[in-house]
């Protein structure tokens, strides 16, 4: 497999098991490892496919973007409990980067970004704060254009 090579077509390269997964993560270097976990028939996730896979070339230099099945690894859908689609997470040098949205859940962004540019700005943001050895970084996107949802616990 060819770890961030830039893809022309009109989807965004997926990543289907686990160790793809791993891969990805620990072999990219000095890039951010955007991962969108989702189904890909979902509207949502196609509507967040095709604002990343208008990003791709832009961000080129500084992010690799893949698409993750939720279904064909559970072992991170479990780990990362996503309950909502799609979810989008980040990683730099082999580390998730976290990101505070003004949500009760900084591991990931759930839903679909409305602009272009809001994505790129976020992973902007994302480059400069993990180069800087940040594990956390805040989110420039304006809080009206963050999806809003809670969080439910079972047994609680």
């Amino acid at each position: 497999m060819k770890i961030c090579s830039l893809h022309y077509n009109m989807e965004l390269p997926a990543l289907t098991s686990k160790r793809d997964i791993d891969q990805v993560i620990r072999g990219t270097a000095g890039k951010v490892v955007v991962l969108r976990f989702g189904k890909s028939d979902d509207a949502t996730c196609m509507m967040l496919d095709d604002v990343l896979l208008r990003c791709v070339r832009p961000l080129q230099r500084m992010a690799c973007v893949y698409a993750v099945d939720v279904d064909a690894v559970p072992v991170y859908t479990r780990y990362f409990d996503i309950t909502l689609h799609p979810a989008t997470i980040f990683f730099f040098d082999g580390r998730h980067i976290k990101c505070d949205y003004g949500t009760h859940d900084h591991t990931k962004f759930i839903g679909a970004f409305r602009e272009k540019q809001d994505f790129i700005d976020l992973v902007e943001v994302v480059y400069r704060g993990a180069s800087r050895g940040k594990v956390v970084v805040t989110c420039p996107i304006d809080p009206s254009k963050i999806p809003k949802y809670d969080l439910l616990y079972n047994d609680f």
